[in-house]
């Protein structure tokens, strides 16, 4: 153990105990079913896996984790990008250990194979951007799919994200299925009073919105649904005409990137939403060929063969 300096803070730099002890492939792997990833540094030290509600834990389950990290492991934690939690260095002999004291305060391990993995969101629903409300809708599609289809081995992982608005933080796009909230605009051209200052105008933040022929004129083609310039202009000629959800499909991240393409529907509930969700777990499961993910399944159905299936 040394002494590690970091932003002025002085840490003490844990190291997971060394080991010579080997395990199976057979047993490696069947830890790793429970949430608990080999350290490549040691023959049997493992980080294990918490699953939290889409980045969300109480103070409570904050303390319980805590306390296994120093209890069971090297007294250290991290984050993931799936907003999950890992305790690092936990010898094999205290996995199972460790599993059970999470239990304790209601929290599981878990997060890999071929299955659902946990659903990520943004804080949309506090956020001064969101338009929807992204932790209910996740919660859903949590308890719904990772947890209800647990049990469903899928062709390949299978990753969910939800956006609050469209600056896409949590990057639905490169997930195999992202939803993004949006805010689409409504002109009453009556009520524009061609102003010197347009509100609306300066209020969009990719400048879709431009006064033309002595009018306010928000170019379809390019608006992201953003919703900012809805309520701006004094004299309401700008208004909201629909709140709802945009699905992007076949999106993905790692060695190979695929962009997720927009289904095209608005989508103006969250019963839409789920609905479109399991679809494409259905098709995925019952079309995807072993070892493919869900774009290279789109790719080869094509996209138009895909979409038809979703929008039943």
């Amino acid at each position: 153990m040394k002494d590690v300096n970091q932003g002025g803070v002085s840490l003490k730099e844990e190291k997971a105990p060394r080991s010579d002890k080997k395990l199976s492939a057979e047993e490696i792997k069947r830890v790793k079913g429970l949430g608990c990833l080999k350290d490549k540094r040691y023959e049997d030290i493992f980080n294990v896996r918490v699953i939290t509600r889409n980045g969300k834990i109480t103070a409570k389950e904050q303390k319980k984790i805590a306390e296994a990290a120093e209890k069971f492991g090297s007294g250290e934690v991290t984050m993931t990008t799936r907003l999950t939690v890992e305790i690092q260095g936990v010898p094999y002999e205290n996995i199972e250990a460790a599993i059970a004291f999470l239990k304790e305060a209601g929290l599981e391990t878990g997060g890999t194979g071929a299955k659902v993995r946990p659903v990520v969101s943004c804080k949309g629903t506090t956020c001064q951007y969101g338009l929807i409300d992204t932790f209910a809708l996740s919660e859903k599609l949590h308890e719904l799919f990772y947890v209800g289809y647990h049990n469903v081995t899928l062709p390949h992982k299978f990753k969910i994200a939800v956006g609050g608005c469209p600056n896409n933080c949590v990057k639905p796009d490169l997930n195999d299925i992202g939803i993004v909230g949006r805010r689409l605009p409504e002109i009453d051209l009556e009520k524009c009073r061609n102003c010197k200052k347009c509100l609306v105008q300066e209020n969009c933040p990719i400048k879709a919105a431009q006064i033309a022929d002595e009018k306010i004129r928000i170019n379809t083609e390019e608006c992201s649904h953003c919703g900012r310039c809805i309520g701006k202009c004094p004299f309401g000629a700008v208004k909201e005409s629909q709140t709802g959800y945009k699905v992007y499909i076949g999106g993905r991240w790692g060695k190979r990137t695929a962009t997720g393409r927009l289904l095209n529907r608005i989508f103006t509930s969250e019963e839409e939403v789920i609905n479109v969700v399991e679809r494409a777990l259905q098709l995925f499961r019952d079309e995807g060929n072993p070892g493919e993910r869900f774009s290279d399944t789109v790719a080869r159905l094509g996209f138009d063969y895909a979409e038809k299936k979703l929008l039943l």
